[in-house]
């Protein structure tokens, strides 16, 4: 079956339109996802409309890790006010775990942590969830990732149908985000590629996924009254491609690497990242250059005399006790699934397209998720593992439907 893309004669505005009105026809219930960013901005545009023309409610979440762009809430704010009538606003600035890889004395950060209020970035927002009571599921500390889900599930179960979740994702930005749209074996909304189901009854919905980056810009062209977040214009003016323009969490494995134009485009809000997260200073700078050993992008080499194993070795001996530790679990893990493999002995590093592709393991794969602070060690195609917060809210579920059924009895 041949995995090459196939273009149509329908353009991709068309092409988004009908799936959100389709998701609308077939969706109980429909929320956005909204990080205030460009692809975000463009679909939370595109669902509103379609939400004014049925008059129906979509819920709106927006999780808040403090440490952002001013421009970005300033944005935010104004998009809000723009479609207030049709939105079930969920602001979220609780506090979660985030990665924080420009450093290995604190590979995590909490967003909003209580304990540091006195060097928050900034205030919470006004219109913000902050108890952490507030869901069912929460747990003080858990994990971002764990909580997109959860709380995509707490929504759909508000309603008696299926849920949908509108993601602003695009395939061409990431293998990783073209297989979630590409891969065969995934379960679909009414065999829809463009969908993912996450949880029974709650789905995924990419309605952009096949546009380019060319073609959020020519939709503000064409479309000057809707508004996109002012720090792109920044960004341009400093000289960023528009394929490298993106907004997350700044300490993150892949974000850092935009972490030192905070110092160009908001020295305010740099001046706060620095005293708020551990490394920040050293991170921008280093990543600045964005290759060689100091952060592990691009040629690594090894000291004279060491081979990649001893290199390995040195860099842990030379981390803190908990971080050594930690990548000791996950180097083990990634052999002993080797070894099972045929691979009795690793070896020092092979052909670089095979460790490139996963498909061969080395010593040289080890050392390079060390120098790039890759916590989880996905360069090694280890996962991020699971907290308890969802067996804690299956079980609080559990207990409430008993009740309920107690009740009826």
């Amino acid at each position: 079956m041949s995995r090459l893309k196939k273009y149509r004669a329908q353009n991709v505005l068309d092409a988004a339109r009908e799936r959100i009105a389709y998701t609308f026809d077939h969706m109980d219930r429909v929320y956005v996802s909204f990080s205030g960013g460009k692809d975000s901005s463009v679909m939370l545009h595109l669902v509103m409309q379609e939400a004014r023309k049925r008059d129906r409610k979509v819920g709106v979440l927006i999780i808040d890790l403090e440490a952002q762009y001013a421009a970005t809430i300033e944005h935010i704010r104004e998009m809000i006010a723009m479609y207030a009538d049709n939105i079930d606003l969920h602001w979220v600035c609780l506090p979660m775990l985030l990665r924080n890889a420009v450093t290995n004395y604190e590979p995590v950060w909490k967003c909003w942590d209580q304990s540091k209020e006195d060097i928050w970035v900034r205030p919470y927002p006004k219109e913000a969830i902050t108890s952490v009571d507030h869901y069912p599921f929460f747990q003080d500390g858990m994990e971002f990732e764990e909580f997109v889900v959860l709380w995509g599930e707490w929504y759909g179960s508000l309603g008696d149908g299926p849920c949908g979740g509108f993601i602003g994702i695009r395939a061409d930005e990431s293998i990783n985000r073209f297989r979630t749209i590409a891969v065969f074996d995934k379960t679909m909304f009414n065999g829809k590629r463009w969908s993912t189901e996450i949880t029974p009854n709650v789905y995924n919905i990419y309605p952009i996924y096949d546009w380019r980056t060319e073609d959020i810009w020519r939709y503000h062209a064409a479309f000057p009254d809707k508004p996109h977040n002012a720090i792109y214009d920044l960004m341009h003016k400093a000289g960023v491609p528009i394929s490298q323009q993106r907004l997350c969490q700044p300490y993150g494995d892949d974000q850092r690497r935009g972490l030192w134009l905070y110092h160009i485009l908001e020295p305010a809000t740099w001046g706060k990242l620095l005293a708020r997260v551990n490394g920040a200073n050293s991170g921008a700078l280093y990543l600045a250059e964005g290759h060689g050993n100091v952060m592990g992008y691009g040629k690594i080499t090894k000291p004279d005399g060491h081979t990649w194993k001893s290199f390995t070795n040195l860099l842990l001996q030379s981390m803190p006790k908990s971080t050594r530790e930690h990548y000791i679990v996950r180097f083990r893990s990634f052999i002993k699934g080797w070894r099972g493999r045929g691979y009795d002995v690793i070896p020092d590093e092979a052909p670089k397209i095979l460790e490139d592709k996963q498909w061969a393991p080395s010593w040289r794969r080890m050392c390079k998720v060390l120098l790039r602070n890759d916590w989880w060690a996905k360069g090694l195609g280890l996962t991020q593992p699971k907290s308890e917060a969802y067996g804690m809210y299956l079980e609080i579920k559990k207990a409430r439907a008993k009740e309920v059924a107690n009740a009826d009895a």
